[in-house]
């Protein structure tokens, strides 16, 4: 499990000019709302389907942050060796795990008894949920006060609210 969530994991509970690493989670879990939205919007999908699609989005996004990281940030004459994309990979992961719970909520789906539709809504409010927590979080672990990370969640919960307005106002 310590792959998982790797700024709840690191020593300390953050300090000046440490950084908290869960950008890419946040961001994953936009994008995760983002395809739940627009998949559930432009037709019935098979939940594997759905399933599939978040998890490839989530690999994909993935592969062009850390590309887009080693492209962009290198030293001149130097290109990058094996620890650095070890290092941009496992910092940027966090938008691949953002993918999962919204893509386990589709999955277990029908042992709640839940149709296409409900499925959708499930996902899109488990990607905006952890969207919000995983803000509150890496707001707390850069020292913020709870005052702070809570107004940080909410910024984020009105992010995620804009989706859930966009999939209600286009789909179903």
């Amino acid at each position: 499990m310590k792959h998982f969530f790797p700024w709840l994991h690191k020593p300390g509970r953050g300090g000046h000019g440490e950084r908290t690493d869960c950008a890419g989670a946040v961001y994953g879990s936009l994008l995760a709302a983002s395809v739940i939205a627009s998949a559930s919007s432009v037709g019935k999908f098979p939940r594997v389907e759905v399933t599939v699609l978040l998890l490839v989005t989530g690999l994909v996004f993935w592969a062009a942050h850390v590309y887009s990281i080693l492209a962009g940030e290198r030293t001149a004459g130097r290109p990058a060796d094996r620890a650095e994309v070890r290092r941009v990979g496992r910092k940027e992961w966090g938008i691949v795990e953002a993918a999962v719970l919204p893509a386990a909520a589709v999955a277990v789906s029908p042992l709640l008894g839940l149709g296409l539709t409900a499925t959708a809504w499930l996902a899109l409010a488990t990607a905006v949920a952890q969207q919000v927590a995983w803000a509150y979080l890496g707001a707390l672990r850069a020292l913020a006060s709870r005052r702070q990370a809570a107004a940080e969640a909410v910024v984020h919960l009105l992010l995620g609210l804009v989706i859930v307005a966009l999939k209600a106002t286009i789909g179903h």
